[in-house]
């Protein structure tokens, strides 16, 4: 748990934040949510069974409302009937869930139709246990959305107030952060000062900060690299890439960001990364063996190389790699980039740097939610592009950390890796992995890692 601040009477005071958040609450929810809609529909077609005879509802002794479940699982997902949207609207939750049940039995009409399955369930049947299920449903999130409102009050997100240098005079009374007293600023020059204010923001669905105007840059930055919803307060003018507008407790508010992914994006990506990551640490472990030995033997010191890197909303992490260069040369904070002819590197170091082998332990940062297997690759802190930081060739590149750091990514199959020796290596990173960061699909993940492993088959093949 995190000390925050909480406003009483316009006068902060400090407070410890509940255990269990709004966005595990939030995931709770959902699961009951979709348990309840699985017994609307069966218990719709189970009662027609039970009025018109299970032999015209049963076929194959099979329940139809068992098979159109799944079905309408997939489609409820798709249609946003398990979102925040319709925990929060009955509106929504109807319109949704009803649209996708409607969808399910278009669907089982149409195979009925081409694979002549209709006769072997009658119509009546299926229409009144499609009528009957939607009647369940609706009642079931009708009571729902009051359950949901007497378990979370008004409100269903976790959201943070932060005042950097701007009085508060709101009716808010839940966490806010002085930034002055907390020492922490928007500072772009300033990584460690970035990966530190990541760890407040950590864990809120929603911040609002209330700042100067000269400063409202910054954090527009900042919070569109977080991964949440970030609104600016009292902006004096639309300068800072604004995407909407909304309200925060009688103050009108700029929206300037609203995270790439949905929370069921998230488990889609994350799900993908470990369905690969688990069987391939399984499989790899025998070469981990083989490569640790081979690094012991050659030189002493220890087989991984940590280094600290800029990850997911700019917070930093230590990246995991197999040493390939000697102990005492190694370069900790990445102010130089490997030639082909290093000096540093040892023979067993070239063989692994050449295969890409030192890259395999990052599956283990994946494994631990550090890396994603696909996203922007992650920079060491004195990664120079030309004799400038990165950061200082273009301060959108704290934005391309809204997703989680890759061990591969949009602008690698591209062929924009190595070193940077010039800005326009920098700069052709930064525009794939934007571009990678607002578009995110699950497919084009799934694209980029066949075409990644493609190219290290024929790269270590010829």
């Amino acid at each position: 748990m995190t000390d925050i601040r909480a406003v009483d009477g316009g006068m902060p005071r400090t407070r410890v934040r509940k255990a269990l958040s709004k966005q595990a609450i939030r995931i709770i929810l959902y699961a009951q949510l979709v348990m309840l809609d699985c017994a609307a529909v069966i218990s719709g077609f189970s009662l027609i069974g039970l009025i018109r005879g299970q032999q015209w509802i049963s076929p194959a002794g099979v329940n139809i409302g068992y098979l159109l479940v799944p079905l309408y699982g997939l489609l409820a997902i798709n249609r946003g009937a398990y979102t925040i949207d319709a925990l929060g609207s009955l509106a929504e939750s109807l319109r949704r869930s009803l649209t996708a049940l409607f969808m399910t039995m278009l669907i089982i009409l149409m195979f009925g139709f081409f694979f002549h399955a209709q006769d072997a369930v009658s119509r009546a049947s299926f229409a009144a246990g499609i009528c009957v299920s939607g009647l369940f449903v609706s009642i079931s999130r009708i009571a729902f959305y009051y359950y949901t409102r007497n378990r979370t009050g008004e409100r269903l997100t976790d959201e943070l107030l932060i005042l950097d240098g701007l009085p508060y005079n709101g009716l808010y009374h839940g966490n806010v952060i002085d930034a002055a007293a907390e020492q922490i600023e928007p500072d772009l020059h300033n990584p460690r000062m970035l990966s530190r204010l990541a760890s407040y923001l950590h864990g809120f669905d929603r911040v609002v900060v209330a700042c100067a105007p000269e400063r409202q840059y910054a954090w527009s930055l900042l919070l569109k690299g977080a991964n949440i919803r970030g609104e600016v307060m009292l902006p004096e003018s639309n300068t800072l890439g604004a995407i909407g507008l909304s309200a925060y407790h009688g103050n009108d508010t700029l929206v300037v960001s609203r995270g790439p992914l949905s929370m069921a994006n998230r488990a889609k990506k994350r799900a993908l990364d470990l369905a690969i990551t688990v069987p391939a640490l399984i499989a790899l472990s025998p070469l981990f063996l083989v490569i640790a030995i081979a690094i012991k033997m050659e030189s002493k010191g220890p087989v991984f190389f940590r280094q600290q890197r800029i990850g997911r909303s700019n917070q930093l992490f230590n990246i995991l790699k197999f040493r390939s260069m000697r102990e005492e040369m190694c370069d900790a904070d990445g102010n130089r980039s490997a030639a082909r002819d290093d000096e540093r590197i040892t023979r067993v170091g070239a063989f692994i740097r050449r295969t890409s082998i030192d890259e395999l332990p990052q599956l283990i940062n994946v494994l631990r939610g550090d890396m994603s297997l696909v996203g922007p690759r992650p920079h060491a802190l004195g990664s120079l592009a030309g004799d400038k930081l990165f950061w200082e060739i273009d301060e959108q590149y704290w934005v391309r950390h809204a997703l989680k750091p890759g061990i591969t990514g949009l602008a690698q199959i591209r062929g924009y890796r190595g070193a940077t020796m010039q800005r326009e290596d920098l700069e052709n990173r930064l525009s794939a992995d934007l571009e990678y960061v607002h578009g995110w699909r699950l497919w084009r993940d799934i694209s980029i890692l066949f075409y990644t492993a493609k190219v290290v088959i024929h790269r270590n093949a010829f």
